[in-house]
Formats: C-alpha cells, sequence, structure tokens
C-alpha cells in the first residue's frame, strides 16, 4: 500500500541554484537544511501540511524529475515491482528502480504525513487565486503507452479514471489523503525514454501563468484546459484549470 508520494526535481550543478530558487517562489515553500554526503539533497517544506516536493543536484543527466513512493515494507514492493516489469537498479534503506519504460522511482519508507493545503496568492485588482503542485504526468511515447499504462495501474493499485476510448490523457484514481495525483499521458512521437514532468492546479490560469512568467517562467504553448511552461532550468511543467482542492476539472 503506498501511504505517501513524493516529486523529485533533479537538477544538474549548473541548474542547482536557479531550480531552488523558481520551484520556492512557485510553490511557496521553504528550504530544509541540506542533506546527503554533498549536501545533493533538500526539501521544499510547506506552510501547511508535510512535505512531498524535493530537489536532488545530480552529478550527471539532463535532470529532470522522478518519483519516490513511500511503502511499510520497502523491500517486498520492490520485488513486486520487478515482477511487474520494473528493472532494479539499487538498493539500501530505498531501493530505485526504473518502469518498463525507463521511467526512474524509488520505494522509500512510510511515515505519517498530511496533504498539504493550496496556497492563496494576490491577483490584480486585489483579488486572490489558488494554486498547488498536485500531480505528475507520466509522459509515455506511443510504442510504449499499453505495457507503462498497465505496470502503473497494478504498481499503484490505483484504478483508472473513467475517459474517452482512445484518450491520450489517463488519471489515476489518487487514494484520499496523498499529496499526488498520477496522470498518464500517451505522447504524440512513437519512440523514446518514459519521463515525467510536474503539474500545479490553479483557480486562475491566467493570473498563475502571469506569476509563473515572473519569476522566470517561459511560456511554450496555450491549450484549452493546460498551459505548458518551462522554468529557468529548462524544466517542463504545467499550469491546469483543474480544483487545486480536488485535482478533478470543474
Amino acid at each position: 500500500m503506498i501511504t505517501w508520494a513524493t516529486a523529485f526535481l533533479d537538477s544538474t550543478a549548473a541548474d542547482w541554484d536557479r531550480t531552488l530558487a523558481f520551484w520556492q517562489a512557485a510553490t511557496a515553500t521553504t528550504l530544509s537544511p541540506f542533506r546527503g554526503p554533498d549536501d545533493e539533497f533538500v526539501t521544499l517544506v510547506p506552510a501547511d501540511g508535510d512535505a512531498f516536493l524535493r530537489a536532488q543536484r545530480v552529478r550527471s543527466g539532463p535532470g529532470g524529475v522522478h518519483l519516490d513512493l513511500h511503502v511499510p515494507d520497502v523491500r517486498a514492493a520492490a520485488d513486486a515491482a520487478v515482477r511487474l516489469g520494473a528493472r532494479e537498479v539499487a538498493a539500501s534503506d530505498h531501493v530505485v528502480l526504473t518502469s518498463p519504460g525507463g521511467f526512474a522511482f524509488c520505494f522509500v519508507a512510510a511515515y505519517p504525513a498530511r496533504r498539504p493545503t493550496a496556497v492563496t496568492w494576490p491577483g490584480a485588482g486585489g483579488g486572490t487565486h489558488t494554486s498547488l503542485l498536485d500531480q505528475l504526468a507520466v509522459d509515455v511515447p506511443a510504442e510504449r503507452w499499453q505495457p507503462e499504462r498497465r505496470f502503473w495501474a497494478a504498481l499503484t493499485g490505483w484504478p483508472e479514471r473513467t475517459t474517452a476510448p482512445g484518450s491520450a490523457l489517463v488519471p489515476l484514481h489518487r487514494p484520499e489523503g496523498l499529496p499526488l495525483r498520477l496522470l498518464l499521458q500517451r505522447l504524440d512521437e512513437p519512440a523514446g525514454p518514459v519521463r515525467a514532468h510536474p503539474d500545479l492546479a490553479c483557480s486562475d490560469r491566467r493570473a498563475e501563468t502571469v506569476r509563473h512568467v515572473a519569476l522566470g517562467a517561459t511560456v511554450e504553448a496555450v491549450r484549452e484546459r493546460w498551459t505548458v511552461l518551462r522554468d529557468p532550468a529548462g524544466r517542463r511543467y504545467c499550469l491546469t484549470d483543474r480544483d487545486p482542492t480536488t485535482g478533478a476539472l470543474p
């Protein structure tokens, strides 16, 4: 049983400071003390509730996002994941794995935690709006879609929400109290590695976009129900019209 979920912002040394500065401001969080042999780990601590966003400075690679799943029995969960098609990469007090399509995730120990509430931001003209980073979208190239979709539903035990036949967006039903939803997204590209990006739910997407651009983000595309942006380190993420409290579309 998954009791908590944490999104990790993986960053190269060159992008480390701007990654932390941007996401602190974007999520109204503060930094915990740095930890690890080289101070390579840090938690972004919300004002309300418990943390579910962390950052890791990586030695190599382009950076990106990975997922930690908190479970009562790390070894048993990892063994079950391997039977479902995951590949185990490393093990200590936690286990590092990749999904069948190559997306990195970890099983780590469970602990009691409480989901934060949405952050209220001042808007133009004296109004306010709310937002909350509450979703990790798993981006799946077309050839990997069906195996990856089956894997994540079986791994988490979270049922798929009803969608239109052939939909490229399939959300999994998050249990009550967990901070992150999982959304499976079929990409137009035919092949390539599976990766992920964070999504924020917001009550006023236009106002939230203005706020993020002022913090240093750039807008990549505006869709009917979401806006695609890149943070100052080039990491793609989305602002969506979903309700920050329920996670659902209006």
